[in-house]
């Protein structure tokens, strides 16, 4: 989820573009509520919030945007993600299908780019 978003808000700076803090707040209300739902607690829900923060941050920084276009950083995914390897078909799809989102978003219209998300296909 944290690497859709953070390929939004590439596309949108790189249009020079700012994205509603509405979005930002409402993509964490929801994961602070569904904490909550699971039962955890005040402590633990702001302690995790400011991991996930410091997670998406991470991966917005980290995301390789240049003049050919966006690549997505192996070193980075494998941080979260401890399966992928280089030589690995889950990677090549990985990587493909985030370098696939990111043209079909930097091809969409800002304005309807929220709504229309649902319609890419890999």
């Amino acid at each position: 989820m944290f690497i859709h978003y953070s390929i939004i808000l590439i596309v949108f700076k790189s249009k020079n573009l700012k994205v509603d803090q509405e979005n930002y707040n409402h993509l964490f209300n929801c994961i602070e509520n569904n904490l909550r739902e699971l039962g955890f607690g005040d402590v633990s829900v702001n302690k995790k919030m400011k991991d996930l923060n410091k997670i998406l941050y991470d991966i917005l920084l980290k995301l390789n945007l240049n003049k050919s276009g966006f690549k997505l950083n192996q070193e980075l995914i494998g941080k979260y993600f401890n399966n992928f390897t280089s030589n690995n078909e889950k990677w090549d799809k990985c990587k493909d299908y985030f370098e696939g989102f990111y043209k079909f978003c930097f091809d969409m219209d800002p304005e309807n780019m929220l709504k229309d998300l649902n319609k890419y296909k890999f």
